[in-house]
């Protein structure tokens, strides 16, 4: 605690701080007048958080009580207004907060080691070091349940085993097939066909083999019957051992990216689970990849949302002014999947603006329900259902209202095909009249003179 000596010097805010260039100059405006050290550094990380929350901790209050109710006509000084209303409600001290009482604080913390003696200038900066670290950790609440990185790292790692399995079955697949062609196209699950081929391993073996726990019946007897009649080559039993090998590589990976993908669920459900509700836990995670953090995804709005992982698609529209996409990463959450291909901008939009609502509420926000996910999650699914049963909407006096439309009635009418269809010839009537005839005869009567008079 400190006493201020003069106080008209605290009235000339501007020029307050030229009182404070030297410790000689601070000491003629305040002097201490109670110093308290701390016992250790979770004492003092206490009452720090005490502070910035604008709570009063229990050593303040048993030092104001002693030291300010001597002076209980004096004005207190505090840096915070929040702090001084609840010194003012509970202890019943006169507290003032003002932009003089700021620019005082700020002097005293530039010329802190000349006003309390008796402390090292490097015992003081490691101290002050170590409790901006503790408070800082405070701030952030640290906890391995909310690291972010762990989901950017998995998501990585899956699209990596994905990329991997899909080589590996294939040379899996062409491997084989030069020994057993016809196995490829009864079974198409590719886990099954490795599990399949490490069983048995030769064709010759697939007769007396059992794989009734792999193949249902009826394809475990089209496989039986194809390995009879197979036109592959022969091959050693080395290359069937290489083969085996590579089977289990790929069931090995398989069963890995199946446990990894429940973790990252997981860790999604944990870190941000009203986005994991929105979009799936996949598109989640590539959103988080996308950004670095969830922190930083929290930090675009709704149109970068939706663009994100469609960059180059953009600028590209942008140099060539062309049509700009309308979705990026989001385009693979089911909602859009959903939607026809009409109503897909329309859904990835809507969906983009709840989403980063969800996105801010996960990274800001201290609990950890995902009630407001799913409320956001219906709304779309709602305007879904509105844009693909196509109400048509009309805007009246009273609001909106569905527009009135006439009940269908089904007519059933026999239409004959009608042949004058089919030539372009104009129609002329069989029968014309003797008149039409007569009249006919006698202009083509009046044309025959006239070439003949010109003739001559």
């Amino acid at each position: 605690f400190l006493q201020v000596l003069n106080e008209k010097k605290l009235q000339e805010v501007d020029s307050l701080w030229k009182e404070f260039e030297t410790p000689e100059k601070a000491n003629k405006i305040v002097k201490l007048k109670h110093f308290e050290k701390f016992q250790d550094t979770t004492e003092a990380l206490a009452a720090s958080t005490a502070l910035v929350e604008g709570k009063l901790s229990k050593n303040l209050k048993k030092i104001l009580k002693k030291i300010v109710a001597k002076d209980a006509h004096e004005q207190l000084a505090v840096a915070d207004a929040k702090l001084g209303g609840v010194i003012k409600e509970k202890l019943n001290l006169s507290c003032i907060h003002s932009p003089m009482v700021t620019e005082l604080m700020r002097g005293i913390r530039s010329q802190i080691e000349g006003l309390i003696t008796g402390l090292p200038s490097r015992e003081m900066a490691a101290m002050c070091l170590g409790l901006a670290h503790s408070l800082s950790r405070y701030k952030l609440k640290f906890s391995p349940d909310k690291v972010d990185t762990m989901i950017i790292q998995a998501i990585s790692l899956l699209d990596d085993l994905d990329k991997e399995l899909n080589n590996y079955i294939m040379r899996c697949r062409e491997w084989y097939g030069w020994h057993f062609p016809e196995l490829g196209k009864i079974i198409t699950d590719n886990l099954t066909y490795c599990k399949c081929v490490r069983k048995v391993g030769d064709r010759s073996n697939f007769a007396s083999s059992d794989v009734s726990d792999i193949l249902p019946e009826e394809i475990e007897e089209d496989v039986k019957a194809a390995a009879e009649i197979s036109m592959g080559t022969e091959v050693s039993e080395e290359d069937i051992n290489n083969i085996i090998h590579l089977c289990d590589q790929v069931i090995e990976i398989s069963e890995y990216r199946t446990q990894l993908y429940d973790y990252l669920k997981n860790r999604m459900m944990a870190i941000a689970p009203n986005l994991t509700v929105m979009v799936g836990e996949l598109v989640g995670a590539r959103l988080i990849a996308h950004a670095g953090s969830l922190l930083n995804l929290a930090k675009h709005p709704a149109s970068t949302v939706q663009l994100l992982g469609a960059e180059k698609a953009l600028f590209r529209a942008l140099k060539t002014k062309r049509d700009t996409p309308k979705f990026g990463l989001i385009y693979h959450a089911s909602l859009v999947g959903q939607s026809n291909t009409k109503n897909k901008g329309k859904i990835s939009r809507m969906l983009a603006a709840k989403t980063a609502l969800t996105i801010r509420y996960d990274a800001l926000g201290e609990n950890t329900s995902a009630e407001m996910g799913a409320e956001n999650r219906l709304k779309v699914e709602t305007r879904l259902r509105l844009l693909e049963e196509r109400g048509i909407r009309r805007i009246s006096g009273t609001g909106k209202a569905l527009a009135k439309a006439d009940k269908y009635q089904n007519k059933s009418e026999v239409k004959v095909f009608d042949p004058s269809g089919d030539s372009t010839l104009p129609v002329v009537s069989k029968k014309r009249k003797i008149q039409e005839v007569d009249e006919q005869d006698t202009e083509v009567a009046v044309k025959a003179k006239k070439f003949k008079a010109e003739m001559k």
